[in-house]
């Protein structure tokens, strides 16, 4: 065994940090009448030792601490706190837990997904808590690594599940499921021209929490997603080739510079909401066993869980410890880990004070915004949380926060399934949401816009599906939202009927033309771009499998699909006019109309609730930097629009079609030397369908040739 020394150490930081030859241990815990630091050797059952801190010489305050010289950097550590056991008073003690700090930076036990870790040697009283802490040294060769700082309005947003996203047999990477397996798909990324990638959860959760089976194989489901942390500042070892010894930091880091690298930021989100504890039935890990009152929602009759969340229990975000350590959090992971932003699941729940109630001007969600070291962070709000409150477009009144734009998912969606009535808020959405954002300091990129993303249909099945299909979830179909908006185009699920076939695939690129050429920030989720199904399972949260697996194969399968989302993300990263830094200015601002709406007729508006076909002209001028003027048509109905007249163009240019998504593949979008002028004065649009039209440069008379008003002519050869 070795030999070490202690001294009573210090209160600050918490957690465990090495100093020189020597590690603090501080822990927050304002109830407890005894801490005891527990340290183990990796690999083995009992413990090394247990060091009975003295109230006297290791507690400053309310922090527990104590400083070990000459500890092995490789040993495990946990804590055990005891204190009295009132649970309608908020106190729940238990020394007989091995707790886990909150503020460990890695956990063992976790290494190998779904498998439940084993340790070697005799049984003891400490074999069965599997979860440990380990010390870790933030030593690591970045390399000149700096935040990439993208401007958010030029961003794209790729959503991604770290093990869903190389996990299948068909990604070709040497390390599936893993950090590394991002690392070797930077390529596509990069071809794909995102600019940031959104991890679902990589904190520390236990996959193995579910308890429920998938009726049709009889195989226990696992927690896929991760919403259920249990480690704040732990990454997710099992996502790491090698989640051993700390080696899950490392890797992790490894994959942010990578993504830097490339140009390419990453955006965490973050469960600030509630806990992996869960409620009173669900084992104590930490929070609880620490100060439970603290750190919790609670009944003030009974001590029970307060459950906004939906997930048994409630993070109490705006008591003053809690906020601490939310931001101690937050700040790691920009300092040390080098992510450049945050979304913040139901992050309604950081408004909500000790009882449950709203705050009007809520101190965790200001602090977050004014936060020094954050000031460059991207902050994403969900702004609603399972209680019911829905804050989209008043989250908060500092404009620091984005938010996931839920309006303009479900406007949308209503678009392009024929519900009348649509057009004035689909012209409000693609202007940048002004009814929601255009307040002091706010601008378009305020809006995440959004029409897929994990939670919900993928963007083939939202145009195959009239309802959810979610029986393999085990629990009877009565998971998942019903409110779904979707259309299944003729027939519910798999069809061969090609009409259903064509329509489906026009729906899919409109759905994107309306995504990617709105005012804000578009965000994509991970496989929508070649067709990914989950084969109507809108709440996949369980399934570790092939339904949540990126089936790479249809990336070559659907090549002409891909490339469309290629070409149009690529369109609006060129053109300054998709991707504004303020809303459009009235005609008397600008000293001319920069957007001009229509419906069939030219220059004439049409909001009527019978109104299908939206038009819109975008003027060069209306963008610095921009070139081109633009003309965009979608239409929401199930029959086609005969005669949509054309605006004229300006002086010595002429208009060119540039994407019919009623077109056949690849002249759905012709890319640029491949368009011809349009010489008509109107053009047809199928149902459903959606087209973009460029002023370029009019050829001399003799080399003028015509693209049918009617039919998208193939690109020359």
């Amino acid at each position: 065994m070795n030999d070490f020394t202690s001294s009573p150490g210090q209160p600050l930081p918490l957690g465990a940090t090495v100093l020189g030859d020597s590690v603090n241990f501080s822990l927050f815990s304002r109830h407890a009448t005894a801490v005891s630091l527990l340290l183990f050797e990796p690999g083995l059952g009992p413990k090394v030792a247990e060091l009975l801190l003295d109230p006297e010489r290791n507690r400053t305050g309310d922090i527990w601490h104590i400083r070990l010289h000459g500890l092995p950097l490789s040993w495990r550590y946990g804590f055990r706190v005891g204190g009295p056991s009132a649970p309608e008073r908020g106190l729940r003690f238990r020394p007989d837990t091995i707790l886990l700090d909150p503020y460990a930076r890695a956990l063992t036990g976790g290494s190998n997904w779904g498998e439940e870790y084993r340790r070697l040697g005799p049984p003891s009283p400490e074999s069965d808590f599997l979860r440990r802490c380990c010390i870790i040294n933030d030593d690591f060769d970045w390399e000149g690594d700096r935040p990439l700082n993208i401007p958010l309005k030029d961003s794209v947003i790729y959503e991604m599940h770290v093990r869903g996203f190389s996990r299948h047999p068909s990604s070709g990477v040497e390390h599936p499921g893993t950090y590394r397996g991002i690392i070797e798909k930077i390529p596509y990324l990069k071809e794909l021209g995102v600019t940031a990638v959104e991890l679902l959860p990589v904190g520390e959760f236990n996959e193995n929490e579910n308890i429920n089976r998938d009726p049709t194989t009889g195989e226990k489901l696992k927690n896929f997603w991760g919403y259920s942390p249990i480690g704040f500042f732990a990454p997710k070892a099992a996502y790491a080739v090698s989640g051993r010894n700390g080696n899950q930091v490392r890797e992790f880091k490894e994959m942010v510079k990578a993504l830097h690298r490339a140009g390419i930021e990453v955006i965490l989100d973050v469960v600030f909401n509630h806990t992996g504890e869960g409620n009173a039935q669900g084992p104590t890990l930490s929070f609880r066993g620490l100060d439970d009152a603290i750190y919790y929602l609670l009944d003030p009759k009974t001590g029970g869980y307060l459950n906004f969340s939906g997930c048994g229990n409630t993070l109490n975000c705006n008591h003053p410890i809690v906020r601490s350590f939310i931001l101690d959090c937050l700040r790691y992971w920009v300092v040390e880990m080098h992510v450049d932003g945050f979304r913040f699941d139901l992050a309604s729940i950081l408004g909500r004070d000790r009882n449950g109630e709203v705050l009007a001007d809520p101190p965790m969600v200001e602090r977050i915004a004014e936060d020094p070291v954050l000031a460059r962070t991207k902050l994403i709000a969900e702004a609603w949380d399972a209680a019911g409150l829905y804050q989209v477009g008043s989250f908060s009144q500092h404009p620091r926060w984005a938010e996931w734009n839920g309006r303009f998912r479900d406007d949308v969606r209503a678009f392009l399934t024929g519900t009348p009535g649509h057009v004035p808020v689909l012209a409000t959405r693609l202007a940048g949401s002004s009814d929601l954002y255009r307040r002091s300091g706010f601008r378009p990129s305020n809006s995440i816009n959004f029409v897929t993303s994990h939670d919900g249909f993928t963007l083939f099945d939202l145009v195959s599906y009239d309802h959810k299909h979610n029986l393999r979830n085990g629990e009877d179909n009565q998971d998942g939202c019903n409110h779904n908006l979707s259309w299944n185009s003729g027939v519910e699920g798999p069809s061969r009927r090609q009409a259903v076939t064509r329509l489906r695939q026009r729906r899919v690129r409109s759905f994107a033309v309306i995504l990617f050429l709105s005012q804000g920030v578009p965000m994509l989720v991970a496989g929508d771009e070649f067709g990914r199904s989950q084969q109507g399972n809108n709440n996949a949260y369980c399934q570790d499998n092939e339904l949540s697996w990126l089936d790479w194969r249809l990336a070559a399968k659907n090549h002409l699909l891909l490339r469309f989302f290629r070409l149009l993300i690529a369109l609006r990263r060129a053109h300054p006019a998709f991707r504004r830094a303020d809303f459009f200015h009235s005609g008397e601002n600008a000293g001319f109309p920069e957007i001009r709406w229509q419906g069939t007729q030219s220059g004439v508006e049409d909001w009527s609730a019978e109104a299908s076909v939206l038009a819109f002209f975008l003027d060069h001028r209306s963008a610095p930097g921009e070139r081109d003027d633009f003309f965009v048509i979608f239409n929401g109905h199930r029959h086609a629009a005969e005669a949509v007249e054309l605006p004229s163009s300006r002086p010595g240019f002429a208009w060119h079609l540039v994407i019919d998504t009623a077109a056949e593949p690849p002249a759905d979008f012709l890319e640029e030397g491949c368009t011809l002028p349009i010489t008509a004065k109107t053009v047809r649009i199928e149902p459903m369908a959606a087209m973009l039209l460029a002023s370029r440069p009019a050829a001399p008379a003799r080399e003028t040739a015509t693209v049918s008003a009617t039919r998208t002519r193939r690109p020359p050869r």
